[in-house]
């Protein structure tokens, strides 16, 4: 009797443990179906709706994901599981990479990228505003300016060289405003400097550019 007793207790204990084991499996079953269902439910939606809310949907993917990958470790056989989750994950690798394309800006124009080299990334935009410029920091953008036209001189087309006459002549008038607000004589003096290396610097670059162009026009 005794020994019956044992021997059901042990049973009972066997069915608790394979219970256990039997939801903790179906747990992460759970999980990991959940992760692929998300991954499938975002893929549907039209990434132009997506763009807003993207930070979110990322950390939403990444918890799922990561929480899907503890669950294999619950799944006796998973290597079906673990075929699933590498499927969801190529999927939205791939989606990903179509909203980082869609999200990211448009790459500036080749006379933006000119006009942030001159004067510092988004300074001047097509407003071609000099507000910016004070009395104070005047001759470092005149400093920034002139040393990064000598620096490139060689690279710069035709059309470069206008643009670049187009934008001297603004920060010119804009420093006949500044004058007036108190620019230190100190500066004034080496502004002053700097316009005598800009300007055959510039006439003859350009005409070399011209020469240049009409070069490869005629060939």
């Amino acid at each position: 009797m005794k020994n019956i007793k044992i021997t059901a207790v042990i049973a009972l204990l066997a069915l608790s443990f394979t219970s256990c084991k039997d939801e903790k499996q179906e747990k992460a079953q759970r999980t990991i179906d959940s992760y692929v269902t998300y991954v499938d439910s975002v893929k549907n939606v039209k990434a132009e709706d997506l763009k807003e809310n993207w930070n979110a949907v990322e950390a939403e993917y990444d918890r799922r994901a990561a929480e899907a990958s503890l669950a294999l470790a619950d799944i006796k056989d998973n290597a079906a599981q673990t075929e699933k989750i590498n499927t969801s994950k190529a999927k939205y690798e791939d989606f990903k990479n179509e909203m980082t394309t869609l999200i990211a800006p448009p790459a500036a124009s080749p006379k933006q990228q000119l006009r942030n080299a001159l004067f510092g990334e988004g300074k001047i935009g097509d407003d071609m505003s000099f507000s910016w410029v004070n009395a104070q920091n005047i001759h470092s953008v005149y400093q920034q300016f002139v040393h990064t036209v000598e620096n490139n001189k060689d690279s710069y087309s035709r059309e470069d060289w206008d643009e670049i006459k187009l934008l001297y002549e603004a920060l010119d008038s804009r420093k006949n405003t500044v004058e007036k607000e108190g620019l230190s004589s100190e500066d004034n003096r080496k502004i002053a400097g700097l316009k005598v290396k800009f300007a055959p610097m510039y006439t003859v670059n350009r005409m070399g550019a011209k020469s240049e162009e009409n070069k490869e026009a005629k060939k």
